[in-house]
């Protein structure tokens, strides 16, 4: 059990974050159990009154509802509901500055010989900034955001590493001043405005960027299976392949690959955790009502 500790009633997302994080491995670890309220304030060292008001603040629920956000029965209504939406997003395509949705995004793909040569000649510029899921790596390329990592057990080394293996020909330089208006703009949600859509890269196979593109037709506050997806891509035997293209994603919460979820509405795999994309799916529940 951790030391009991206050916190102030003054807004810190990177701050309330650990909290929550703490208190979703906790529930995730003792599901069997169903703890109550003061059971999870006490493991994470504050009152029940400070750990409501906490979920509150950093999603607008509280713990009983956040959590509820992320049962099975509620990821299961998710998926029934996306499909239609997914299917029509499709057939409607991307044209123009938008996600459908929610967080409007204007995207292009770099070129397959870019790609191919692993960046080489690319400058990418990074910076780690605080946001509402922990510590964030930010990677622009002079003509978009191209990376959003976090930084967990690795350190910000680690999770600069994770993005420089991904395009080992180019040459990355830290530049805190030019990452830092993106990653406001990813996680500000006053900031989701269709006249200041957020230019992203995709950098990738081809068959990534598809799929890729196709998480970003994929509501806040929504979910969709991998084999909706194989299927809306006219590939409906390719789930596995959909899911290795998801894991690969190189800018999280904006391309929302934390938003695909098993056939069975089970809350599957993720390159930066597990209790990360559990706390995504609750945040976005939150912000969507």
């Amino acid at each position: 059990m951790n030391a009991p500790t206050q916190i102030e009633t003054d807004a810190d997302p990177a701050r309330d974050y650990l909290l929550v994080h703490d208190a979703i491995e906790f529930v995730s670890g003792q599901w069997r159990e169903q703890p109550s309220l003061e059971a999870i304030a006490d493991h994470v060292g504050l009152s029940p009154w400070l750990l409501t008001a906490l979920f509150r603040r950093w999603a607008g629920l509280t713990p009983k509802a956040f959590l509820q956000a992320l049962t099975l029965d509620h990821a299961r209504a998710l998926l029934r509901d996306c499909a239609s939406v997914l299917d029509a997003a499709y057939e409607v395509g991307l044209s123009g500055p938008g996600r459908l949705h929610d967080l409007f995004v204007t995207h292009e793909a770099m070129s397959p010989g870019e790609y191919k040569s692993g960046g080489a000649g690319l400058e990418l510029a990074y910076g780690f900034h605080p946001s509402p899921f922990g510590e964030a790596l930010a990677v622009m390329a002079p003509r978009g955001l191209a990376g959003m990592g976090f930084v967990d057990e690795a350190g910000r080394q680690g999770a600069l590493d994770d993005m420089m293996r991904r395009w080992p020909g180019a040459r990355f330089r830290e530049d805190m001043a030019l990452t830092a208006p993106a990653v406001r703009r990813a996680f500000d949600q006053v900031l989701w405005r269709p006249d200041q859509p957020l230019r992203i890269v995709l950098i990738g196979s081809d068959f990534e960027v598809r799929v890729w593109e196709s998480l970003l037709r994929i509501p806040m506050g929504g979910a969709a299976s991998y084999g909706a997806i194989a299927r809306s891509l006219g590939r409906p035997k390719a789930a596995r392949a959909i899911g290795a293209a998801v894991g690969r994603n190189p800018v999280s919460f904006v391309v929302p690959c934390h938003r695909v979820l098993g056939g069975s509405g089970a809350i599957t795999g993720y390159h930066w955790g597990l209790t990360r994309k559990r706390a995504m799916l609750g945040w976005e529940a939150g912000k969507k009502e």
